[in-house]
């Protein structure tokens, strides 16, 4: 399909005039759209369990709470910004019963939606607004004057102008000032799990954590190691966010571009890049969907294993305490765990 992008221009708020939207969740992301739809004079209702430690924060920022099931059944918009393993379970439970012919059912990311663990309705319009960044990033820069660009899908659309919902929604989060990028549900869902796991998360950490190793097996410092292969990733990364690659290359030293060109591709070969297709492929097929899918259901004990096994690194300790000498890092942190 031709790439479709659109800007504040393209998009009516006023479609959202009269309505109410219940965001369903209150994390990164759910704050973040919550918060931003609010500022943009949307209509807003979150939708908590009545036990969450998130519903003060909510209440706290001016925001109406209600339970999730008594803010769809309100709201003629529901978006679910909740973890991608229990949204199939409150969706079922909580969002299906309150939902009427011509409601909008929105999703954050197509996971659910794509691999069929939420099936809809024929008469209900479903929609994908996914921010191209952490909630906390969408929020930030929202506050800022400026926006996170956006990716919008159509899966259902019974009442014809899905689309149209769909650009409002991202227009009042402030997707529009950045620019909102037309796509399907397939290509967001599938794209987003190949880069989490080859690169941006997995690929990544993984890379800086054998690096850091191998220069502390080596015998160096561990606060050296740790600066040379993790902490300075930042620097390099805003140099591409800036400008691209090139941009990176012409700022760092002439040693740095030569030994990028010439030792990058032993790092990452031909056989790093046979590996990542094969993750695509697992991706493609649902075998990475089922498996997640199946370590929920038996209570994450694998999962929760590797979280400890990750945290407990020695590089964790190393970091913290660098960034103790630096305490202008904590001066306006994207995350703040005591409010989102």
């Amino acid at each position: 399909m031709p790439l479709n992008i659109y800007y504040d221009k393209d998009a009516d708020l006023g479609r959202l005039e009269g309505k109410t939207v219940a965001v369903i969740g209150y994390g990164s992301q759910g704050h973040a759209h919550a918060l931003n739809l609010h500022n943009s004079g949307v209509s807003v209702v979150v939708g908590l369990r009545k036990d969450s430690g998130s519903w003060a924060k909510a209440e706290g920022a001016g925001l109406r709470v209600a339970t999730p099931a008594e803010a769809a059944a309100e709201a003629e918009v529901v978006m679910l910004t909740v973890p991608d393993e229990t949204a199939a379970k409150i969706y079922s439970d909580e969002i299906a019963p309150g939902l009427e012919p011509g409601n909008y059912l929105a999703v954050a990311h197509g996971f659910n939606l794509h691999f069929q663990a939420i099936q809809p309705p024929d008469n209900v319009n479903v929609i994908m607004c996914a921010p191209k960044g952490p909630g906390h990033t969408v929020r930030g820069h929202y506050e800022e004057g400026k926006g996170v660009p956006c990716l919008v899908a159509v899966h259902q659309d019974p009442s014809g102008d899905s689309l149209q919902m769909a650009l409002a929604y991202a227009k009042g989060i402030g997707g529009g000032r950045a620019g909102i990028i037309e796509t399907t549900f397939k290509e967001e869902t599938e794209t987003d799990l190949f880069g989490e796991q080859a690169v941006l998360c997995g690929g990544l950490t993984a890379m800086m954590q054998a690096g850091y190793e191998t220069l502390v097996e080596a015998g160096y410092a561990p606060e050296m190691a740790y600066f040379e292969t993790i902490h300075e990733v930042k620097l390099i990364v805003d140099l591409i966010y800036e400008n691209g690659m090139a941009n990176m290359r012409y700022s760092v030293s002439n040693t740095a571009e030569y030994g990028d060109f010439t030792r990058g591709p032993r790092v990452i070969d031909a056989d790093t890049k046979a590996r990542m297709k094969e993750i695509l492929g697992e991706i493609q097929r649902g075998e990475f969907a089922r498996e997640f899918i199946v370590e929920n259901l038996s209570g994450n004990v694998s999962f929760n294993a590797m979280r400890r096994r990750a945290a407990e690194h020695p590089m964790e300790e190393v970091g913290g305490r660098l960034r103790g000498l630096m305490p202008w890092l904590k001066d306006n942190q994207l995350v703040d765990r005591s409010k989102n």
